[in-house]
């Protein structure tokens, strides 16, 4: 059945940055498609959280409690998952996010912390990750941005930061085929804890739904649902590609507000 290409039975997952919001539903999906899963975050009790309703659904989580602005720390979970389950086959490196700053404001010190957060801690997972990747076939799916492809005032380094995201991933996937698989998805705006302070706002949850074609905000599921469809072999013939979940985007649909300078 078609279906059956969809799920993950039996393979062992890492997800970064699973306490909450997209890698918490990204490492339940998994698990509800059959894997078991290695979750990593800075918060013990949010994983803990993820944890159960893994084991809810089934499969065994293995909680790592790091800090994942480190590429050390990320790298180290290649090693856990094969400690904790003796194989690895898909990483999602979800970890990441820079905060708006103005132009005058994003030192080079502040590019280059966006730079090792958003790119080089996936790198440093996936380079790891590699050894096990290959003799499993696996599939990596990095969790970019839509500022990664469009313009908006206060995100010059978290934008510039997905960009080479995205680009890392086509570079990867080429590098690593046949045998591994390299994707990402372009996130739009999600209803995660970082947008609860502003979408909570009604006039501007209007304005931003109102600004986006689905006309609503998106949920981390509708993340965690292509993270699964790029993992699974419903998407083994797809590699090197950036799929876009952002509702229809072509603007960003928030603006900050900044003064002209």
């Amino acid at each position: 059945m078609i279906l059956d290409r969809f799920r993950v039975t039996d393979r062992v997952a890492v997800v970064t940055g699973a306490g909450r919001g997209i890698g918490a539903a990204t490492a339940v999906a998994l698990a509800e498609a059959g894997a078991d899963v290695v979750i990593a975050s800075r918060t013990e009790s949010q994983l803990n959280e993820v944890a159960a309703r893994v084991a809810a659904a089934g499969r065994r989580a293995h909680v790592v409690t790091a800090d994942l602005s480190d590429p050390t720390a990320a790298g180290a979970l290649a090693s856990a998952a094969l400690e904790a389950f003796g194989r690895l086959d898909i990483v999602v490196n979800n970890v990441g996010g820079t905060y708006p700053r103005p132009f005058t404001e994003s030192t080079t010190d502040f590019l280059e912390e966006a730079f090792r957060f958003n790119v080089a801690t996936a790198h440093a997972l996936t380079v790891a990750a590699t050894p096990a990747l290959l003799e499993s076939s696996g599939a990596v799916v990095n969790i970019s941005s839509i500022m990664g492809r469009v313009q908006g005032r206060g995100f010059l380094a978290y934008g510039t930061a997905k960009a080479a995201l995205s680009h890392y991933t086509r570079l990867a996937a080429v590098d690593l085929a046949p045998k591994v698989r390299v994707n990402a998805i372009c996130v739009g705006s999600v209803l995660t804890s970082a947008l609860e302070l502003v979408a909570g706002n009604e006039e501007i949850r209007v304005k931003m739904e109102n600004a986006t074609p689905l006309r609503r905000i998106g949920s981390a599921e509708d993340v965690a649902s292509a993270v699964l469809y790029l993992a699974s072999p419903a998407a083994a013939y797809v590699t090197g590609k950036v799929l876009e979940v952002d509702g229809g985007l072509q603007a960003p649909n928030l603006e900050l507000g900044l003064p002209d300078l």
